[in-house]
């Protein structure tokens, strides 16, 4: 039986040649673009499951508010960890972690820059499954300036010498650290990525023990069968022990007092599996994944699949008269209907399967752009685990099923009697559902069309805003401290380089800040500030081109401008600041003494964070010789960069003794900020053109089949007087009234979709009539460009040997 059904098939296969091509490269695009997205989210969402002990490893939240701001990060004080470790019974182990930032490296003659280096406890290897090659997991990390190395930098740096004891420079420390220890380089889809580990304890902030000074990553390691509530249950009564007395010294009220007044201060627990997929919370290591992204793009595959099935449907619906007569003849041979049924979905299975060997062919040839554009490390393995060929497999059977059960059923319930009468003609003619269909076909379009340009616009409109400071040929040298007290001199020396413009140091930019810090105002007792805080020389304003809404710029001419302070008109604004000159911020320090910073003026608001958050109050300190670490910042003239870029690292390899000069431009570090949104906007392009490229193809094969059909009737319209272009309106006119329909149901779904995706962003567009309009016109377009050439082509034959077509 089944030889007889695939020998049918393939007579059928020969007789729908032009069918055939079109239902095959529409599933094989449909099925690529599936199992692409499936690769994606399969890989977001394994990141840290690697690890044998993920289920019982936590890292820790701080969750804050002060004066109406809330912030959460995943950062804790030094103390926090190994006072958990001592007084919770559920606590076996714990591990802080902090990024070094781009730090020079150097073994005999080389010297290199490393954008990853962790500095980590002794229990990173009880922490992480990362397999140790050489070295003791327990000892490698547990005394001063010693570092283990990944695999890959091992031999970039010793090549095949073993590196074991071996002498290496990390960063400005003089004294070198010990190679103790090699480890295998760390899997893509972990949340950190790091080449070098430095021993923690070797960073004297490791001492630190205040509790309000939040730098560093904290993770727990709970005990078998411990439940992290528990912990969690724990914590206000830790942070009132140790937090408490610290906001007593400092604001002079009870934590209790504080909390009352609005604020919030607290820890808890996040599991390591969830980190990735949680781009609420702030991280010194890789940016978080929005799963709101996996799902968008998750249900767009599938809609891409079902556009393709629908394809197969609508064509083998349409050559229903075609097949009438083969069904009939059959039935009069003896197959009963269940025959025919198996017949057809054999058919369908046959093709779906031939696409998925296209379909593999085509994430062959396209995964190394894939990997490109969205910056991931993904591999087509199919024999790495047991069941992916299996599951590929009725994956493909499913959509052949999705595909071929409707026309396998509709082909199949013909009465031979009425089929060989030719009274089946008038009821396949009857093509409310393939209208349908194609309404759903090209709505989907429509919605992607209209939602990427909603995208294009919002990027667009993201990267030209005007930010409050000119980003343009702004260039920034990384590790201001490898100056050290050379830094003014240098500046000097940069100025009189012919392309520079102006010149400045700070300890934070606008898109790198990194250091938040709650204050008081002389005067207003109880309360308290959160202001992101920059330390800047006496040009950071000018180099920047801000503008001062009020009061005077830093001036060296005033020795007081060391304790003085330049803020925001958020500041201004949200802290009911009337009079700038009555006004002195108090800086809590260590010794539970103030600092005292007079404001001497008011710069205009400008973005230093991403568009999607709004301004939040911030503060710019003089920065003296106390803070010689961060940026050098230098604003050059459009002409000859690259020369005066060379002149700049010829001096600063002249200061710094021949260390690496690394740089970067402060517009491209801002459009690096969208690079999620610039990706998946990317995405929905090419998602987009596959998805209207496969309903083109399918309204390609109706409008051929249905020139078919009327042949004779063009031959008649002809031969009565008929123009070409009164035939090409009458065929086509059914096919714009679809699209319009198709956009009349697609404009309310997008307006709701792209109103929710814009919330994303503080500072956004209004979705506008224009991206729906342009949307229905590139469908009508596409719609018009499928079909003209096939009812031109018709409407051009001569009458006579129309009306001979049978």
């Amino acid at each position: 039986m089944l030889k007889n059904l695939l020998r049918h098939s393939l007579r059928s296969f020969k007789r729908q040649r032009s069918y055939i091509i079109i239902n095959i490269l529409g599933l094989s695009i449909g099925i690529a673009c599936s199992l692409l997205i499936a690769l994606y989210v399969i890989n977001e969402a394994s990141y840290d499951r690697f690890n044998t002990k993920k289920d019982r490893i936590f890292r820790l939240v701080l969750n804050g508010k002060l004066s109406g701001q809330e912030f959460l990060g995943a950062y804790t004080c030094a103390p926090i960890g190994p006072t958990m470790l001592r007084e919770y019974p559920e606590v076996e182990d714990y591990l802080r972690m902090s990024g070094r930032g781009p730090t020079v490296v150097g073994y005999k003659d080389l010297t290199f820059t490393d954008d990853h280096i962790i500095e980590a406890d002794s229990a990173f290897f009880n922490f992480f499954t990362i397999p140790l090659i050489k070295g003791d997991p327990k000892n490698v990390l547990n005394a001063p300036r010693r570092a283990v190395i990944s695999e890959s930098t091992a031999r970039r740096i010793f090549g095949n010498e073993d590196p074991i004891d071996k002498p290496i420079k990390i960063g400005d420390d003089t004294a070198r650290y010990i190679i103790s220890g090699v480890m295998s380089d760390i899997p893509g889809n972990s949340h950190f990525e790091a080449n070098i580990l430095t021993s923690f304890m070797t960073d004297p902030r490791s001492q630190n023990p205040i509790w309000l000074s939040n730098s560093y990553s904290t993770y727990l390691l709970l005990k078998p069968n411990s439940s992290y509530k528990t912990v969690d249950e724990k914590i206000p009564a830790m942070l009132e022990k140790y937090v408490g007395p610290e906001v007593q010294r400092i604001m002079g009220i009870s934590l209790q007092d504080f909390k009352a007044q609005g604020n919030k201060y607290r820890f808890y627990l996040q599991n390591l599996k969830d980190i990735h997929l949680d781009p609420s919370i702030q991280q010194e290591f890789k940016a978080a994944s929005d799963p709101k992204y996996l799902v968008i793009f998750g249900s767009i595959s599938v809609l891409i699949v079902l556009i393709a099935a629908i394809n197969f449907m609508n064509l083998a619906t349409a050559q229903a008269t075609r097949r009438s007569k083969e069904v009939g003849i059959k039935k009069l041979g003896g197959s009963t209907r269940g025959m025919l049924i198996s017949q057809f979905l054999m058919e369908s299975f046959f093709l779906a399967l031939v696409s998925l060997v296209i379909a593999m062919i085509i994430i062959w040839l396209t995964l190394p752009y894939f990997n490109n554009l969205l910056g991931t490390h993904l591999e087509l393995r199919l024999f790495a685990k047991w069941f992916t060929i299996p599951a590929l497999i009725l994956f493909t059977l499913f959509v052949g099923f999705l595909s071929g059960s409707y026309p396998a059923f509709f082909l199949s319930s013909f009465n031979p009697v009425d089929v060989l009468k030719g009274s089946i003609r008038g009821s396949t003619h009857n093509g409310r559902l393939r209208r349908i269909l194609v309404v759903f076909q090209f709505a989907v379009s429509i919605l992607l069309i209209t939602g990427t340009l909603v995208m294009y616009r919002q990027i667009f409109f993201m990267l030209n805003k005007d930010v409050g400071f000119n980003k343009e040929n702004l260039l920034v040298i990384n590790r201001a401290q490898a100056l050290g007290p050379k830094v003014e001199s240098f500046r000097e020396a940069i100025k009189q380089i012919p392309g520079v413009i102006n010149i400045s140091s700070s300890t934070a930019l606008p898109g790198r800040n990194n250091n938040l810090n709650g204050y008081g105002i002389e005067g207003r007792k109880d309360e308290s500030f959160l202001l992101q805080t920059g330390w800047v020389d006496w040009d950071f304003i000018n180099t920047f081109g801000m503008t001062l809404a009020r009061g005077r710029n830093f001036d060296k001419s005033f020795t007081t401008d060391k304790e003085a302070c330049i803020v925001n008109e958020s500041a201004i604004k949200n802290f009911g600041i009337n009079n700038i000159e009555n006004t002195r911020f108090m800086l809590p320090l260590d010794s539970g003494r103030f600092r005292y910073l007079q404001v001497i003026g008011v710069v205009k608001n400008f973005n230093f964070e991403s568009l999607r958050n709004p301004i939040q109050p911030y503060m710019l300190i003089f920065k003296g010789n106390e803070n010689l670490w961060g940026y050098v910042s230098v604003k050059l003239r459009p002409q000859n960069i690259q020369q005066t870029i060379a002149e700049i690292e010829k001096k600063w390899k002249e200061f710094t003794s021949n260390d690496p000069m690394q740089y970067f431009f402060v517009d491209e570090d801002f459009r690096q900020m969208y690079s999620q949104e610039r990706q998946n906007a990317q995405l929905a392009v090419i998602f987009s053109i596959l998805a209207i490229f496969i309903a083109a193809m399918g309204l390609f094969g109706l409008t051929s089949y249905t020139v078919e059909q009327r042949t004779k009737e063009i031959g008649v319209r002809k031969a009565m007087g008929s123009s070409i272009s009164g035939i090409y309106i009458i065929i086509s006119r059914e096919i714009f009234i679809l699209v319009s329909v198709s956009a009349i149901i697609a404009w309310p779904l997008i307006y709701l979709i792209a109103s929710k995706w814009l919330q994303n962003f503080y500072y956004r567009i209004n979705p506008g009539v224009f991206s729906f309009f342009a949307g229905l016109a590139v469908a009508i377009g596409v719609a018009t460009l499928t079909i003209s050439y096939r009812i031109v082509k018709a409407a051009m034959v001569n009458p006579a040997q129309s009306l001979k077509y049978e």
